[in-house]
């Protein structure tokens, strides 16, 4: 009897975890989401009223059925934006949260930059470019068990985007600033963050970059560790 309660329980637990929850990191991921995760404490309040925002959000959606669809948006669609989508992506998958599909769009179209890439890469995710060009399209993966995040830069409302429903993160406090209206967005939600883009050719490009790999990743991670799915 007791063998078959603690089956029954066992089976319950089993079946309460998300596919998503039994992926497997590659290590280096794993080991950034884990001190990341341990640094929750030195996000300021004021950012984290904003990530809490974007939480509800995520969390509204998923609670409703729906799909939360979250387009992380900056200038030229080239960097900080692409950060947040992949760390979101991430991090929705770390945390068990179904249904959440991150994009990432500019106000205009340039390209993922190869800093930016490299960056990505030294944080161990595996990129891989699958189209040439001047503005490739890459594979970014965090696990091989994962679907495959597409990223390339395109405009906010670009094809493949979501025209409605959705939650708009601005990235950058000039595409916040000249883009007052995000049509379709459900909410929107400011969360600037310095341009690497200034150390650009400089002694501190590769450490610029890795600073904010781990800043958006820490408040990424923070933002989905708050909801309750």
């Amino acid at each position: 009897m007791r063998r078959i309660i603690f089956l029954s329980i066992l089976t319950a637990i089993l079946m309460s975890f998300t596919p998503e929850m039994k992926v497997a990191f590659y290590a280096p991921v794993s080991k950034n989401i884990n001190a990341y995760s341990k640094e929750f404490d030195q996000i300021p309040e004021e950012r984290k009223k904003a990530l809490k925002k974007l939480a509800l959000f995520v969390e509204s959606k998923v609670k409703a059925g729906e799909k939360a669809e979250l387009i992380f948006i900056c200038t030229h669609n080239s960097r900080r934006s692409h950060i947040s989508q992949i760390w979101a992506q991430t991090a929705a998958t770390y945390y068990g949260i179904p249904n959440v599909v991150a994009y990432s769009g500019g106000t205009e179209a340039t390209a993922f930059n190869p800093r930016a890439v490299k960056a990505m890469e030294d944080a161990g995710f595996k990129i891989k470019r699958t189209t040439e060009g001047t503005n490739p399209v890459y594979e970014v993966r965090f696990s091989d068990e994962a679907v495959a995040i597409k990223a390339f830069s395109k405009k906010y409302d670009g094809e493949g985007n979501p025209k409605s429903g959705f939650g708009a993160v601005m990235t950058c406090s000039q595409a916040d600033q000249n883009c007052p209206v995000v049509s379709g967005a459900t909410v929107r939600i400011a969360t600037p963050y310095d341009d690497p883009k200034d150390f650009d050719g400089t002694p501190q490009e590769a450490a610029k970059y890795a600073e904010r790999v781990h800043q958006i990743g820490r408040e990424i991670l923070y933002a989905f560790s708050l909801i309750k799915a």
